[in-house]
């Protein structure tokens, strides 16, 4: 598929595909809710450590079964699967399913290095089954605009972007924390948003540098260490001629909730994508013309849910392998030299 914002137009499948959820708390829960609410698919079984957390998720679709464990899950004769499990997990989950023959849509990242993100797209191209990641931020109304923006060529040539994602909580789990199940801190958590972002809407040109400094509490960190980093700046230089400039973190001191942003600078004018008022949810973006602004995208945008329904319709149309599974990969080989992996 050309473009990840098309739905199949190839036929339905006679009947809608059998889908299980792996993982149904706050993010998994909402992804569940999304693909529920296509009706493209039938869901018949769910699986979460935590028995109230699969309870409620059930209520979504009553018909389902609450099972105990993954081969449970599988056991079901499904389709096609939705993974929102812990990040060490993902990959191995994703392989084990591809192998049944069940199609994957899975929480990012969907490997802690690219050696396991490649794992899993080769076994996806092996079985000729569906794959999609939650690369989400792809989704929203303003970034598709811009995308479009640029691809028509109505900003000139666009030579440099900035890229920012600054959430002042950091995650609450443990496991976040501890880099042998999370693959590192706010790069690989928060980073692989933006790198997805900036080779996406520059149609995946080649990377040909990357520098970057990490930090956690304020000083630098070894990066053969068992540290994770809570701050991080790189640029990065495309073969396109592109510099583009990229920081995230954790707990900084922000002044509100989260700092979100995608600048992108050409030489016949500008666009950026920026939250409003904090809000990890709400984004405006704009077109820029020397001092000149003007409004592309405003809230309300549910684009939360867009990448898992996107997926679900796709599943439902009997799409199998998609060739682009392989810039999961390039985004993440990305990430790997950001660590210096």
């Amino acid at each position: 598929m050309s473009d990840a914002m098309q739905l199949s137009t190839k036929p339905k499948m006679a009947t809608r595909p059998r889908v299980g959820f792996l993982g149904v708390g706050r993010i998994g829960f909402h992804r569940m809710k999304a693909v529920v609410e296509t009706g493209s698919v039938e869901t018949v079984a769910i699986f979460d450590p935590s028995p109230e957390m699969a309870a409620a998720a059930r209520e979504l679709t009553p018909e389902a079964s609450i099972v105990n464990s993954l081969e449970a899950l599988l056991d079901q004769a499904l389709d096609g699967i939705v993974i929102a499990s812990p990040s060490a997990l993902h990959a191995a989950q994703s392989i084990v399913a591809l192998e049944q023959g069940v199609a994957v849509f899975c929480q990012k990242p969907l490997g802690r290095t690219r050696d396991e993100t490649a794992a899993v797209v080769e076994t996806a191209r092996h079985v000729d089954r569906l794959l999609n990641v939650d690369l989400s931020y792809r989704y929203t109304e303003g970034m598709r605009q811009i995308r479009d923006l640029i691809a028509s060529g109505e900003l000139g040539t666009v030579f440099a972007v900035d890229l920012t994602f600054h959430n002042a909580y950091g995650p609450s789990k443990p496991w976040f924390y501890d880099k042998a199940l999370s693959g590192g801190g706010c790069v690989i958590d928060l980073g692989v948003h933006l790198v997805d972002l900036l080779l996406w809407v520059l149609g995946f040109p080649d990377v040909v540098g990357v520098q970057s400094r990490l930090f956690a509490k304020g000083l630098p960190i070894r990066r053969d260490g068992d540290e994770v980093e809570d701050y991080a700046i790189a640029t990065l230089e495309l073969a396109n001629g592109v510099v583009a400039r990229m920081a995230c973190s954790w707990h900084l001191q922000a002044g509100c909730d989260a700092v979100i942003s995608a600048d992108f600078y050409g030489t016949e004018g500008g666009a950026s994508l920026r939250n409003i008022n904090g809000s990890y949810l709400d984004f405006s973006a704009e077109r820029y013309r020397s001092t000149q602004r003007e409004v592309l995208a405003l809230p309300p945008d549910n684009w939360g849910g867009r990448a898992a329904a996107a997926w679900a319709e796709r599943l439902a149309a009997g799409e199998r392998f998609d060739p682009e599974n392989d810039y999961l990969v390039a985004v993440a080989d990305v990430l790997d030299r950001i660590y210096d992996r």
